[in-house]
């Protein structure tokens, strides 16, 4: 008989790579119904931002005593081997236990499925089909929401209800889809896949006639190629690809850079979202009736000028986070955390007690000044060191004003002590306005010193000390 694990964690983020798991409950379940239970807290080995523990309870007290991964690993394992691993949108679940087991050295492979993807296909027609809203609409409830137990134990009910209605099988043929090579367009072989890198860069799809159709840009080329060809509405590209091409370039944030460059040079007819792509999001200051500098991320506001502007709204909270987290700004006054008290942050010390009057507008408002001139400082030239396309090669990339001016790979052993040195190893590009929003999502992702180089020099040091 096949045997399901339902999954759910909870995180100190959303990206596996810079998160940590928190929380972790694992319900087993026979298709029928639910056979054992398993939960525990898990100490991240880092501290839980005060906007999660608003979000889930959890606090970083709440962790202290509890085990590292590193502890329950192997029991968790045997746990969750030889069964399905089911979870409300899988992915993010999967790849934080992938790495989190990959880190202590064990092997997590096992078959996955969907409950978002298969509550599609057995509920079709739902508004909206988040844990909160599917199960709102099932009439099942959610006792503990945003706890893993909580919601593990809801999306076993979810999909309780899913096996009961599956008359067509889905959930035996979601688990046997896609086997071998039957993602393939029809004009691309298995030699020509295999052939591609699983290593970050851009990626070209030409049509018959050899014109460029597609660019992309992947952390892992060979894995996105397949991704492309895996879900819906994707017949009119497997048809018209004839042929794919790529370029290395060793860092998510360098193929970020890449891509806008070759979308905008190109204007490839499968890339419509890119061309349309516009800054509508910004971060905003204001000061209260107390006198105290507040921030706020809004749509963009005609006649209103935002300190820093994005394309979207993920990218403008991550940039107001990362602020808040490097200036020492409370996050209730930063928009952040929507309560009638004291921020979260403020009775664990990461907060001086402005949201409570404890800090003065006076001492407050000096950090938020120290932020917006941050800013406004950004626009001179800032070099970024990324990794290269192999181990002894480094990526060094060129802004100028915010936007990117040129790039280059350079050997990790070349004695290079000022820009002088390394510009005959930059390649210079023409500029493109989304860039400038590219570095910002990097730079407010990045907990790392980066430097501004002025009038052309970086010091007499080697650069490979000088920028990060």
């Amino acid at each position: 008989m096949m045997r399901y694990a339902i999954v759910d964690i909870e995180t100190t983020g959303g990206v596996s790579q810079n998160g940590g798991i928190t929380e972790v409950a694992v319900i087993i379940h026979d298709g029928t119904q639910i056979t054992d239970t398993y939960q525990t807290l898990i100490n991240p080995g880092r501290a839980i931002p005060g906007f999660i523990t608003g979000l889930t309870g959890i606090s970083n007290e709440m962790v202290e005593g509890a085990p590292f991964f590193h502890e329950i690993a192997e029991d968790l394992l045997l746990l969750l081997k030889d069964k399905v691993f089911v979870a409300h949108n899988v992915n993010f679940d999967f790849n934080f236990l992938h790495l989190e087991f990959q880190n202590v050295g064990l092997n997590f492979t096992v078959p996955k499925l969907c409950t978002v993807k298969l509550s599609r296909k057995i509920f079709p027609g739902v508004r909206s089909y988040s844990l909160g809203s599917i199960c709102s609409y099932l009439g099942i409830q959610i006792t503990d929401r945003h706890r893993a137990y909580g919601d593990a134990l809801a999306t076993a009910h979810l999909f309780t209800l899913i096996c009961e209605r599956d008359q067509d099988h889905v959930v035996h043929k979601s688990l046997h889809k896609n086997s071998g090579e039957t993602f393939l367009p029809p004009h691309i072989s298995k030699e020509k896949y295999d052939a591609l890198p699983k290593k970050p860069g851009i990626y070209y799809f030409y049509d018959k006639n050899n014109q460029v159709i597609y660019v992309g840009k992947a952390i892992n080329i060979q894995s996105r190629f397949k991704g492309h060809f895996t879900g819906k509405n994707k017949t009119d590209l497997k048809t018209d690809i004839y042929d794919v091409s790529y370029e290395l370039a060793g860092s998510e944030f360098l193929a970020l850079l890449l891509e806008a460059l070759e979308i905008k040079r190109l204007w490839p007819k499968y890339n419509r979202s890119q061309k349309v792509k516009s800054v509508s999001w910004g971060v905003y200051q204001y000061e209260d009736g107390q006198g105290y500098i507040r921030f706020q991320v809004s749509k963009l506001l005609k006649g209103h000028k935002p300190l820093v502007s994005f394309v979207s709204h993920a990218e403008a909270w991550s940039y107001l986070l990362a602020g808040v987290a490097s200036f020492n700004l409370c996050p209730k006054l930063s928009g952040i955390q929507k309560t009638p008290r004291a921020c979260y942050d403020h009775p664990i010390g990461r907060c001086q007690g402005a949201c409570a009057g404890e800090e003065s507008s006076v001492l407050y408002n000096l950090k938020a000044k120290n932020w917006i001139d941050s800013i406004f400082n950004n626009s001179g030239q800032l070099l970024i060191k990324e990794e290269g396309r192999h181990p002894q090669e480094k990526a060094a990339i060129l802004f100028e004003g915010g936007i990117l001016k040129a790039y280059g790979f350079i050997d990790s052993q070349a004695d290079i002590h000022n820009l002088e040195d390394l510009s005959g190893y930059l390649k210079s590009v023409k500029p493109v306005n989304e860039t400038h929003h590219i570095l910002q999502s990097f730079l407010s992702r990045k907990k790392m010193d980066m430097v501004l180089v002025k009038e052309n020099l970086l010091g007499d040091t080697p650069l490979d000390q000088n920028y990060c």
